[in-house]
């Protein structure tokens, strides 16, 4: 009998702890996570509602000159030249990346705008378009909007995934933005 109840004794023992050996770990390793990310989201929240993001106020560049442009490839077109205004390049504290964007094309017509990239969201928003006499007029539409990746231009694709943006976050500051753009050394 007593050969009998110490067999019984490992075997229950072995099923209990291929029971609870897994749970037990799932435990040990999740439940610090799930404190910590539960302790950040109620840092995040007051009065029960989310954080609200908050866009720094926009105060329009000078407008962009010739020798501070620097080109980058968005496009499979060979009529436009996509340029970013190298003095223009901010990162603020609310997480945007704002900077005029010269697009010009092979006949010498361009367009000047001033725009933002948010990275948290993978949006862009347009701010003002530049006028002949260097001056600003501010966009009618006040939305930021997704970017998509497609199409034939593709600049703010590119600057979000090759120079703005690693990942979710700003990729350093803007002499390092700039920095990366006037070598052409995407981040990936």
């Amino acid at each position: 009998m007593k050969s009998t109840s110490a067999a019984r004794k490992i075997l229950m023992g072995s099923v209990l702890k291929s029971v609870f050996a897994p749970a037990l770990t799932f435990a040990l390793i999740f439940l610090p996570i799930y404190s910590v990310t539960s302790a950040y989201a109620q840092q995040q929240e007051t009065d029960g509602a989310p954080a609200i993001w908050k866009e720094s106020a926009v105060q329009f560049p000078a407008p962009p000159k010739k020798e501070n442009l620097l080109s980058f490839p968005a496009s499979i077109s060979k009529t436009l030249d996509f340029t970013i205004d190298a003095k223009s390049v901010t990162v603020e504290n609310d997480g945007v990346v704002r900077y005029t964007l010269v697009i010009t094309s092979n006949t010498g017509a361009s367009n000047v705008s001033y725009e933002g990239i948010r990275c948290s969201t993978s949006e862009k928003k347009l701010y003002a378009f530049g006028q002949a006499d260097g001056s600003w007029s501010a966009a009618k539409r006040d939305t930021w909007d997704l970017i998509f990746n497609g199409g034939i231009n593709r600049q703010h694709v590119t600057l979000a995934k090759d120079f703005f943006c690693d990942g979710t976050r700003v990729a350093g500051k803007a002499e390092n933005i700039v920095e990366r753009i006037r070598k052409k050394k995407p981040l990936k």
